[in-house]
This record gives C-alpha cells, structure tokens and sequence, in this order.
C-alpha cells in the first residue's frame, strides 16, 4: 500500500441487550472535541451499524494508511469516552471497547 494511500477499516463491537437505545442516545450528542481527535487521527466516513438480532454493532471507517489510530488510546478525550461507554458496551480491561476486526469479502466501487 503506497503511503499516501486509503484503507477501509471494518470491525465488529458488541452491546448487552438492551443497550441500543442509549448507545444511540450518547452517540447522538457525541462531543465535539472526540470528532476532531478522530479526524486529526485520520478517521472519516465513519459509520456504525447496528444488527437487532445479535446486538453486534459494525463500525465502517476511512483511513489513511499512515493513519494515527493507534494513538488514540493514550488521549485524555478518548478514554473519558470509552470510560463514559464502558457499562453499555463489552470493554477491554483498560474500558476500551472489544473490536473484532472484520475481514474483506466483496467490495463493488
């Protein structure tokens, strides 16, 4: 992948059940400053989908490959979040949300 270049970045997350009303309740008054660290961490089209049946979320998102995702963890902004999420999502040990990445199967530009 040349530098400069795009990559799609699918993953999978899972909420308990019950949750998905107020997930969608606190994306929707998502801050403004966590948008911008995840833009200026090269994050766009970003989207996250939900299946009623299993509770899996599938997050969507555009990256470059010399993208800064990686650093997002150590971010004040980024784990006031994850700690706000924490109790309606499945989370790692440090309240990160367990991300399964998805693999690609079929894509049509």
């Amino acid at each position: 992948m040349m530098p400069n270049s795009e990559e799609t970045f699918a993953f999978r997350m899972v909420l308990p059940p019950g949750c998905a009303d107020e997930y969608r309740r606190r994306h929707d008054a998502i801050p403004p400053e966590l948008v911008a660290l995840l833009r200026s961490a090269g994050v766009r089209d970003y989207s996250i989908h939900l299946d009623p049946e299993t509770n899996h979320l599938f997050a969507v998102l555009k990256r470059p490959a010399d993208h800064r995702m990686d650093a997002l963890a150590a971010s004040e902004i980024m784990r006031r979040w994850w700690t706000g999420m924490a109790d309606i999502m499945e989370t790692n040990s440090d309240q990160s949300p367990v991300v399964t990445p998805l693999e690609p199967m079929f894509r049509m530009d």
